[in-house]
């Protein structure tokens, strides 16, 4: 039986003063210097403007309307960025501080929502650990459930979670009882630093073993009648029939856990844990992720209906059991905004090798950019590690009676009652006529269901702050392959763009409704693929100007030259000094902007052309899950820093062919300088096409230096090559 103690009657019960906080939070010092900065930076940018218009008045042509293009929207996407800038904020909680607050017997339920949507790309056993680490959480076991969503409607993974739930009344037992820290057993089994107990090396091999069974069941694509112990599961299985397949399915909801009744080996309860398939037909859309977070969210509210929410991630497993206290430091905190309505944690990768040669970490992101948003009206929802208010997704009064937020649940989750309500809510029509994904629940019409959800709660009014503690809350995984992270690249902006044209576009609804400041931060994300423009426009234009003996930027001589300089500088500088002060190092940063130059050149210009089609109806792009597969040879090139490239995928023409052009460029301007001729006049164009040179030799290494199987395919140089030409005879014509 669960009956929750709602937010609100919990925060009533501390009114009254505090003399010891639960979170304080303080404006960071280099906020002074960034808005000083911002009236110099944009007084050069009003100039470098000015002296395009001028020239275009003068004499326009495409070179100069393409360059007015480029750095327009560099000034616009300056602007946005400024938005972070304003009022960067730090928070620090006192989890010690709680118990003044609140008894334990008082914390809110707590659901937690992990989805996966496909075996063969998220391995099971990692979904598993990811459940394991958050099932043994320090927090009371009868207020915490945790709902795993199998959007590929696998028995593979459903097996997986027999497994786990068998593998956890010994390891819950086990954490508790010798306070373990870390939680998640791949991660406390592979670590050189446990510390050793009695009974360490028994619960390893019964890790292992489970491992091998579930490893092996996936590599068979069956499961052996000889690992089903209870014919619980044999039912449970049996429903996977001929014609169950991934895409045309019932909804499946199997209770593999129920407190109250479960016990782990020691005898205390063990938390819910509930799998959930929900109901897929080709002739009903499904939304993505969105779509299984609602059916996540219905499904919990007919079971457990908790007040707190949690989403993860599959492979983002809990590194520290004290994450939701921290949680609750904010949203139990009497001085906090009654309307805060979620918590956001940074997502922290783990394996990253130790210059980030892709910029894996996103540290800028999520030590520069969030921190800016904490101090407006909080940080938008980045798709994981996010807790919410339940509440936050209803509409008032609930459109749904069983959904009702502050309704409480008194039947056991196995009864007939309860399991007919969650098949139901479950089901593919259940949404039909209904305000679900529009103002009800995550919203849908994008692929980025995060920040348009996040940007439309704190339309509605909404707030979020974001909580960055020393120990990482969790930690994930980071592509390691150059496809994989320009493929990712491609689906952020295909979605991003949706909402940056939408209705609701961050530019227009997002600035009336939130806040100006809020409303260009979440702008500067959705708008993220028009980086596109510029990077491209000058990985090529300039160089391609310069093997015509064109020049298109003034001479060193002119004072005009040193805006460019001030304006390349200045905002180089600044991102380099932000990455250092956020602890990175020089050659981390080096390598981000690499990857963000990779990113724009490629995997935002092929998600640019892909929105555009998909809006004439040319092309329908679907979600890719972003494999969470690690072979051992590409793990091995990627920690010794090697780019892994390896796929003849088209994505790659864009970098390859900018890497030839701006070579060829580079070195001609040198012989032209070695014959004594004068370079003042295309000195800025040598220069860029040398900052390409230099950001590009990986690029050459996977194109000439290497025979491993990760180099560059001989079909993607060959391809490039003659692009490279094409494009130079194109301009030797235009310019």
């Amino acid at each position: 039986m669960y009956h929750q103690p709602s937010m609100s009657r919990t925060n009533k019960s501390m009114a009254g003063s505090h003399p010891l906080p639960l979170h304080t939070k303080k404006l960071m010092a280099r906020a002074g210097v960034n808005r000083a900065f911002a009236l110099v930076y944009s007084c050069a940018i009003l100039a470098l403007l000015y002296h395009h218009f001028i020239g275009l008045l003068r004499s326009a042509s495409m070179v100069s309307i393409f360059l007015l293009l480029a750095d327009s929207v560099l000034a616009f996407i300056w602007v946005t960025t400024q938005a972070f800038r304003i009022y960067p904020t730090y928070r620090r909680v006192f989890v010690e501080h709680l118990e003044h607050y609140v008894k334990e017997s008082e914390y809110p339920g707590l659901d937690v929502f992990i989805c996966t949507a496909d075996p063969y790309k998220e391995p099971p056993m990692g979904v598993v650990n990811t459940a394991l680490s958050v099932m043994a959480y320090d927090y009371p076991t009868e207020k915490l459930s945790v709902y795993v969503s199998d959007d590929g409607g696998s028995k593979l993974t459903l097996f997986a979670f027999m497994e786990a739930a068998r593998f956890s009344s010994y390891w819950l037992a086990y954490c508790r009882k010798n306070k373990v820290v870390e939680r998640c057993p791949k991660a406390y089994f592979g670590s050189s630093n446990t510390h050793r107990f009695p009974e360490t090396d028994q619960l390893q091999t019964m890790y292992q073993s489970m491992e091998e069974r579930v490893e092996d069941v996936v590599k068979s694509g069956s499961i052996s009648h000889d690992y089903i112990t209870k014919d619980e599961e044999s039912e449970a299985l049996s429903r996977w029939t001929e014609g169950f397949l991934p895409q045309n399915h019932p909804p499946v909801v199997q209770v593999l856990l129920e407190n109250g009744k479960d016990k782990d080996v020691s005898g205390h309860g063990v938390p819910n844990l509930v799998y959930v398939s929900r109901e897929k037909s080709r002739d009903s859309p499904h939304h993505y992720k969105a779509g299984a977070l609602n059916a996540l969210l219905r499904v919990s509210a007919t079971m457990t209906n908790a007040p707190l929410v949690l989403t993860l991630d599959s492979d983002m497993y809990s590194n520290d059991p004290q994450t939701p206290l921290r949680a609750l430091c904010y949203l139990l905190d009497p001085s906090m905004d009654p309307k805060l309505g979620y918590i956001q944690f940074p997502q922290i990768f783990l394996g990253i090798n130790e210059n980030d040669i892709y910029g894996g970490e996103m540290r800028h992101i999520f030590q520069a950019l969030l921190p800016g948003m904490d101090g407006l009206a909080g940080p938008m929802f980045i798709g994981t590690g996010c807790f919410f208010q339940r509440k936050v997704f209803y509409g008032f009064p609930s459109e749904t009676p069983e959904m009702y937020q502050n309704r409480q649940v008194s039947h056991s989750i196995k009864s007939r009652e309860v399991l007919a309500m969650a098949h139901h809510v479950a089901g593919c029509k259940y949404e039909n006529q209904t305000k679900w994904g529009k103002k009800i629940g995550f919203r849908y019409g994008t692929l980025v269901e995060d920040l348009y959800t996040g940007c439309l709660l704190q339309s509605e009014g909404w707030k979020s702050v974001y909580c960055n503690p020393k120990r990482p809350a969790f930690l994930g995984n980071s592509p390691i392959k150059v496809h994989d992270f320009l493929n990712q690249a491609m689906r952020w902006s295909v979605g991003l763009l949706e909402v940056a044209l939408s209705k609701y576009s961050p530019i227009t609804y997002g600035v009336r409704h939130i806040s100006l400041l809020s409303g260009l931060c979440f702008a500067h994300l959705a708008f993220w693929a028009i980086w596109a423009i510029p990077i491209t426009i000058y990985a090529f234009l300039p160089q391609l100007a310069l093997l015509n003996s064109t020049s298109i930027f003034p001479k060193t001589s002119n004072p005009w030259f040193w805006v460019y300089v001030a304006l390349f500088l200045g905002a180089y500088g600044q991102e380099c000094l932000e990455y250092i002060l956020s602890g990175g190092s020089i050659q981390k940063w080096w390598n981000y902007q690499r990857a963000w130059m990779m990113r724009g050149i490629s995997g935002f210009t092929f998600g640019l052309v892909e929105f555009l089609l998909k809006s004439v109806g040319i092309s329908s792009f679907g979600f890719n899950v972003t494999s969470k597969v690690v072979e051992e040879e590409q793990s091995k090139s990627y920690q010794q820093g090697i780019f892994e490239f390896g796929v003849a995928s088209p994505i790659l023409l864009p970098i390859t062919t900018a890497a030839i052009i701006n070579l060829v460029a580079f070195l001609s301007c040198i012989a032209k300088a070695w014959k004594q001729k004068s370079i003042e006049d295309v000195f800025i164009q040598m220069l860029l096409a040398g900052f390409g040179v230099v950001n590009c030799w990986p690029v050459y290494e996977g194109m000439v230096l290497r025979t491993d199987k990760g180099k560059m395919p001989t079909k993607i140089t060959f391809i490039s090559i003659i692009l490279a030409w094409v494009l130079y005879l194109v301009s030797s014509f235009a310019l």
